[in-house]
């Protein structure tokens, strides 16, 4: 009886981290249609800082800024049909955000 109680405490505290998990999951905290202002961040690669786009992007730590790129790439805001793996650590590393390296849209 009392391993009937801990499988059933096991699989109660497995599932309350599941969905707290898929709750807290990263998004894009800005409107993504800001982001026009980063279409040359890809533009394929112009790597002087692009003001607008790196000031926007600043108050976000990089992976909340690497979800918002992605994000706008996804939903073609920026103009772009990228269908090739991108790093987007390079940019936003250029901007002053500590990306990890190869951070990617997935």
């Amino acid at each position: 009886m009392a391993s009937r109680a801990t499988a059933s405490i096991a699989l109660l505290l497995s599932l309350n981290l599941v969905f707290f998990s898929m709750v807290s999951a990263t998004t894009c905290p800005i409107d993504a249609l800001q982001l026009k202002v980063c279409a040359n961040v890809l533009g394929i690669i112009q790597i002087p800082p692009n003001e607008p786009c790196c000031s926007l992007l600043g108050n976000l730590v990089a992976l909340e800024a690497g979800v918002c790129l992605c994000t706008a790439i996804k939903a073609n805001i920026l103009g772009l049909n990228l269908n090739i793996p991108l790093d987007l650590s390079l940019y936003l590393n250029n901007c002053g955000l500590n990306a990890p390296g190869g951070l990617q849209c997935p």
